[in-house]
């Protein structure tokens, strides 16, 4: 019977680990989503410097 107890221990902490794990991996997930939101940001503050001023391009006015 102790070493049935024991098992089914074992097996509870698995559960454990791989559920910290699975958490670890939506962590993971949830940066890698933002880092793409940072970059839409940055293309879109890129083209918004890219536009043109009274029509006439700001690399134009060198």
């Amino acid at each position: 019977m102790q070493v049935d107890a024991f098992t089914m221990q074992v097996h509870a902490f698995t559960m454990q680990v791989n559920t910290f794990a699975m958490q670890v991996d939506a962590l993971t997930m949830q940066a890698d989503t933002f880092a793409m939101q940072v970059d839409a940001f940055t293309m879109q503050v890129d083209a918004f410097a890219m536009r043109p001023i009274n029509g006439i391009a700001e690399y134009d006015q060198i």
